[in-house]
């Protein structure tokens, strides 16, 4: 049978996991990147069991840092809640784990042919019966895959009426040389700030902030310290210490889309669902997308067969979760009102220590479907 051919519009964690997933089972796989060069924005990312499983099951290892016990704080460092990784193991047999984005993009490229990456290309349009127009050319492919981010263009030509919505917070990002920091979230007034080690003496750290979009800083580094600069050990040290801040306001779709499909082209990863980033999930949902895709396909010689499938399985869960993210933020980052604060507070002080490895089972305790094992080469 005549090799199957796949374009992937995205080359960030949701295109390139799909496009591993798609290679390993066969497919011939093209991937166009907008950018000049296939890379992960200066930031971190938490890989939660879930996603550590799509992982394996796709064949890429990564250097993921396995976190240690943590804990939630209030600005002063008091602890609110304690997180013991041992429960959490116990249950999921992984622990939560972080990298970098870069790291993670550079472990999927490994996985595909050199041949088969293209930056540096702007598609203008992808159609359902598979063809591609970029800015020098058109391509037809028997299956197209939009990863194409948050702002999908091709989600826009699809579904003209989804629209994105602000989730009423923006995020600082940033990594920082700091060895021996601590996984632990803060939360203040409508703020929540974030540390996660990575596996090489590096730190990612984040602040979500509720307050209207649009408002920009001249100086970054100066608002944050100004803000930030009498909390816990080590959030000044690191805001310090970050060569470069990012700052993003966060968006998520606005009702959920009724399909990822159509015809012959699908949506992936934040395309498909995108959403707000208070459960850390929205990385790790594309990665089970990927997976999940190159299992429905490979089960079936009929691409529309296939596609149906992916739609059928992929489009409850994510939808799901990213219904779960919305309300996390609102009882998180995003709140303000000082007697929820104080409620808050207090069921945390009162929930044990092993509470974290039961919140959001039904998320970590996703299993990934099998994808055919590679043939091994012929002894001669």
């Amino acid at each position: 049978m005549e090799q199957r051919h796949v374009v992937v519009i995205g080359g960030g964690i949701g295109g390139l996991s799909a496009a591993v997933g798609l290679h390993r089972t066969g497919w011939q796989v093209t991937v166009y990147e907008r950018a000049s060069e296939f890379t992960g924005i200066g930031a971190g990312i938490s890989i939660w069991p879930n996603a550590q499983r799509a992982l394996a099951e796709l064949g890429v290892e990564a250097p993921l840092a396995p976190q240690r016990d943590g804990a939630l704080l209030d600005p002063r460092g008091r602890e609110l809640a304690r997180w013991a990784m041992d429960p959490y193991v116990r249950r999921y047999g992984l622990p939560l784990t972080a990298i970098h984005r870069a790291d993670l993009i550079d472990a999927l490229r490994a996985a595909l042919p050199e041949s088969s990456l293209h930056t540096g290309v702007d598609v203008l349009s992808a159609s359902s019966d598979g063809l591609v127009r970029h800015a020098t050319g058109t391509i037809r492919a028997d299956l197209v895959v939009a990863a194409d981010g948050v702002h999908s263009p091709v989600r826009a030509s699809l579904h003209p009426q989804a629209r994105l919505a602000y989730s009423r917070g923006t995020a600082f990002r940033g990594v920082a040389e700091l060895p021996g920091t601590r996984l632990s979230t803060t939360w203040g007034r409508g703020t929540e700030v974030g540390v996660l080690p990575l596996h090489d003496g590096r730190a990612y750290w984040w602040v979500a902030e509720a307050r209207p979009e649009g408002i920009r800083h001249d100086d970054v580094r100066a608002y944050l310290l100004d803000r930030y600069g009498d909390w816990h050990a080590p959030v000044p040290t690191l805001i310090c210490a970050t060569p470069e801040i990012l700052h993003h306001d966060l968006y998520q779709l606005a009702a959920r889309l009724p399909s990822y499909v159509s015809g012959r082209l699908v949506l992936l990863g934040d395309a498909a669902h995108a959403m707000p980033p208070y459960l850390g999930q929205g990385g790790c949902m594309a990665l089970e997308d990927a997976v999940v895709l190159a299992a429905a396909l490979s089960s079936t010689d009929d691409v529309t067969e296939g596609l149906r499938r992916y739609d059928a399985e992929r489009r409850p869960r994510s939808q799901r979760v990213w219904h779960a993210s919305i309300r996390a933020g609102s009882a998180g980052p995003l709140l303000r009102n000082p007697l929820g604060r104080a409620l808050r507070t207090a069921v945390l002080r009162l929930a044990p220590a092993s509470a974290m490895s039961h919140a959001e089972s039904w998320i970590n305790g996703w299993t990934p479907p099998r994808l055919p094992r590679p043939a091994r080469p012929r002894t001669p």
